[in-house]
């Protein structure tokens, strides 16, 4: 029985941070798991800038509203979804997330939580594990599934080398450099097809 683990942000939607980094004149917030693979690290400074510019979770909202699924994921994700079981591992939080699995059909999603005061201010994140995209990968493969999984980012590689076959998909060029054993795709119907094959 496979099951197939997909990463949310820039594999399916663009980043969310990075649009709402461009949406606020905030360039600082560009910084994603495809530049710092501390997410805890990550998270903690993010929460600092959105604080030292009072910025809460209905400004990031308001720019999710406005964040469309990368053109092409919704129908690969159709498809992918009627061939396979299909689950989304994401760093990203529930508050986030929401209003992007409706655009896509809502398919499965395993993400985080967000810690919000009653004025809306982001004052921390609970994740659901430790090392979530690995840790849920072989939890499921405890319960007799075989993973298939993708991903972009440094959080990805290791729900991908844990998987009977991984691949990159819109990664970048150093850490396609650097995993050269994992097959690196741009476009859907290439990993649709690498997937069908290790289905």
């Amino acid at each position: 029985m496979n099951i197939v683990c997909l990463d949310l942000e820039g594999v399916l939607v663009p980043e969310i941070w990075i649009a709402f980094a461009e949406a606020s004149g905030i360039p600082e917030l560009k910084r994603t798991t495809r530049d710092e693979p501390d997410y805890n690290k990550l998270m903690n400074w993010r929460l600092s800038i959105l604080k030292e510019h009072g910025l809460g979770l209905k400004e990031i909202q308001e720019t999710i509203a406005k964040i469309d699924p990368i053109p092409g994921a919704k129908e690969f994700l159709d498809e992918l979804r009627s061939l396979t079981q299909v689950i989304i591992i994401s760093d990203t939080f529930e508050q986030f997330a929401t209003p992007l699995m409706k655009k896509l059909g809502w398919p499965t999603i395993m993400c985080n939580s967000l810690e919000v005061a009653d004025d809306g201010a982001i004052i921390g994140f609970q994740m659901r594990c430790e090392k979530s995209k690995l840790t849920t990968v072989k939890a499921l493969q405890s319960i007799g599934y075989e993973t298939i999984a993708s991903g972009d980012s440094f959080n990805d590689l290791g729900m991908i080398q844990a998987s009977k076959a991984g691949f990159l998909f819109k990664s970048t060029e150093q850490i396609k450099k650097d995993y050269p054993q994992y097959p690196a795709f741009e476009e859907y119907d290439e990993l649709l097809a690498a997937i069908k094959a290790a289905l």
